[in-house]
């Protein structure tokens, strides 16, 4: 629920922002028509920014690999014995 909260206050401080320019013609109505645009795409980029520092920083587990392959090769072995082709080694 807090972060609805603050979701939605942050929704009200830039449109009350937005209006404000608006109102006060700091800058050009052309100009000021476009924010809602470029907040959504600098919007989309901030996301991009954090699923790519996601991936980049997402831990390795070495010991879930071992275990892994260790299951592969088990699973391998078991289909081996029962005549299926599971291919080269």
């Amino acid at each position: 629920m807090k972060h609805i909260i603050k979701i939605l206050s942050l929704l009200v401080a830039i449109s009350a922002f937005w209006i404000g320019l608006l109102q006060a013609a700091i800058v050009p109505r052309s100009h000021t028509w476009l924010l809602p645009i470029y907040f959504v795409v600098s919007l989309g980029c901030y996301g991009l920014l954090m699923v790519g520092l996601g991936l980049m920083q997402f831990p390795t587990c070495p010991q879930e690999a071992a275990l892994l392959q260790q299951d592969i090769a088990e699973a391998k072995d078991f289909f081996k014995h029962k005549g299926v082709d599971v291919g080269s080694d």
